[in-house]
C-alpha cells in the first residue's frame, strides 16, 4: 500500500492555502460580462433616447465611484455596466 508520508500531506497542504488568497485576488480582478443578457437587452456602452444612462436606472448597482463601472439587476454577474450605458429595460429611479 502507497500511502502518503507526513511530508508529503503538509507542503500539499501548505500549497493549498497559500493559493486560497491567490484566487481569491485573482477572480475579483477580472471584470465579468454577461453577454447573453446584454444582447437580449440590447445594451449599449453609450446613452439612449432622451440621454436615458444606467446612472439613472433604477436596477443600475454603482461602481466605487461615480465614473467608475457598476452592476445591473438584471444582468446577473455583470461587472461592466457603464454609468453612461443604456438597455431596453431602463427604469426611472424614484
Amino acid at each position: 500500500m502507497n500511502s502518503p508520508s507526513r511530508r508529503t500531506f503538509l507542503k500539499l497542504g501548505g500549497s493549498a492555502l497559500v493559493m486560497i488568497p491567490i484566487m481569491g485576488i485573482s477572480g475579483s480582478a477580472f471584470a465579468e460580462k454577461n453577454a447573453a443578457m446584454r444582447t437580449a437587452l440590447k445594451y449599449q456602452d453609450q446613452p439612449g433616447p432622451e440621454k436615458k444612462e444606467c446612472a439613472g436606472c433604477l436596477q443600475f448597482v454603482p461602481g466605487k465611484t461615480p465614473t467608475a463601472m457598476g452592476g445591473c439587476k438584471l444582468y446577473p454577474g455583470d461587472t461592466e455596466i457603464a454609468p453612461h450605458g443604456y438597455c431596453t429595460a431602463w427604469v426611472k429611479k424614484a
